[in-house]
């Protein structure tokens, strides 16, 4: 008979005990012997010179990180001047001849009914430096004087006046300029303008008394006496009879432009011509501030309908000089510089239907008295 199971149990029990035996005498020769110093020197170096790893890896990490926080604070630093100069773009304009004007000016027709010389130290107060004018708004004399009385360098100011079309003529529009300068106590103007390019639509001399007075212009701007020199309400059929005999091409043209009245057909021909178009009555003689499109923008931007069409013609590279009699209202023309309209909005107030349009159209217009 084989062996029972409890005798083979035995066996077996008995060889696991014999080499458990053995593993232990193993292990015992093993710990008195070299290959535990061995060990332990090796693991002691290699600490040693994982910390001596961990403590320069940790330097250069330190270092890394402040060359990238320097990079990073430059880089910073780079991109605020870059949004300063941004800012600070928007806020004015260049003529082709590079005299710039900011994009904000203050329109001063009518102005100065009620509260005289006050209402042009007003806007200077609300920080205007553009002050738009002309000889048939009969109010440069009180802006001469608010000038001196302000205390604000002459060269600080941009004063643009502009001739009416009855004094057109090379003599006539010279004896003009002179009566304007004389009026607001200075010898020389930022900008000149021709008012408008015809004084009657029966007038069959026209093109010449208009060539003949841009002449008289081009000579005042080479003399040093006006640094810009340009239009006002011309359209393309206007100008170019002009240019047919002009040395000086026009640097600019003012013309009502505003959400609801863009005379698209103009600006695409000034663009071309690059003469700068510049905004009158740019709110609509205020018809447009309660167009209901106008309003739903002004909520969503949180500013005033007069805001947000001022900033609608910035952004379309328009420089405005709206009208405001009170101080309140003068700063919120002014404070359009914090906020863009998305291009969709552009396109929208660009294309909404005629609105606020004047009335008032060099083909139309009867001036002789």
């Amino acid at each position: 008979m084989g062996k029972s199971i409890s005798d083979a149990f035995e066996e077996v029990m008995a060889k696991v005990g014999e080499i458990g035996v053995q593993a232990g005498e193993a292990v015992k020769s093993f710990a008195e012997s070299e290959s535990t110093e061995r060990l332990a020197r090796g693991m002691k170096k290699g600490t040693r010179t994982a910390a001596e790893g961990i403590a320069k890896g940790a330097k250069m990490a330190a270092a890394g990180i402040k060359e990238g926080s320097q990079i990073a604070s430059e880089a910073i630093k780079t991109n605020a001047a870059k949004k300063k100069a941004g800012r600070e773009q928007k806020r004015n304009f260049t003529l082709s001849n590079g005299v710039k004007i900011p994009a904000v000016g203050y329109g001063t027709y009518l102005s100065t009914e009620n509260n005289g010389k006050q209402t042009i130290l007003d806007a200077f107060e609300a920080g205007y430096r553009y002050i738009d004018t002309a000889r048939f708004y009969q109010n440069e004399k009180e802006i001469g004087e608010a000038i001196k009385e302000s205390g604000i360098s002459r060269d600080e100011i941009f004063i643009c006046s502009k001739v009416w079309p009855t004094m057109l003529g090379k003599d006539r529009l010279r004896e003009s300029f002179d009566a304007s300068c004389e009026d607001l106590q200075t010898d020389n103007l930022d900008m000149y303008l021709i008012h408008w390019p015809k004084v009657s639509q029966n007038d069959e001399e026209w093109i010449t008394k208009l060539q003949d007075s841009w002449e008289a212009m081009e000579e005042l701007y080479e003399e040093g006496r006006i640094k810009a020199i340009g239009l006002s309400n011309f359209l393309p059929h206007h100008i170019r009879p002009l240019l047919e005999t002009a040395r000086i091409k026009p640097m600019l043209d003012q013309l009502e432009l505003h959400a609801g009245y863009m005379q698209e057909y103009a600006l695409q021909y000034l663009r071309k011509e690059r003469i700068l178009a510049q905004a009158w009555s740019p709110l609509g003689r205020a018809r447009v501030l309660n167009d209901e499109r106008v309003r739903k923008l002004a909520e969503e931007y949180d500013k005033t309908g007069a805001q947000v069409l001022l900033r609608f013609l910035i952004q379309r590279g328009i420089p405005v000089i709206p009208k405001a009699s009170s101080l309140e209202r003068m700063k919120e023309n002014l404070d359009v510089f914090d906020f863009s309209l998305t291009s969709d909005e552009i396109s929208y107030l660009s294309c909404i239907t005629e609105t606020g349009w004047s009335g008032e159209h060099p083909d139309l217009a009867e001036w002789e008295q």
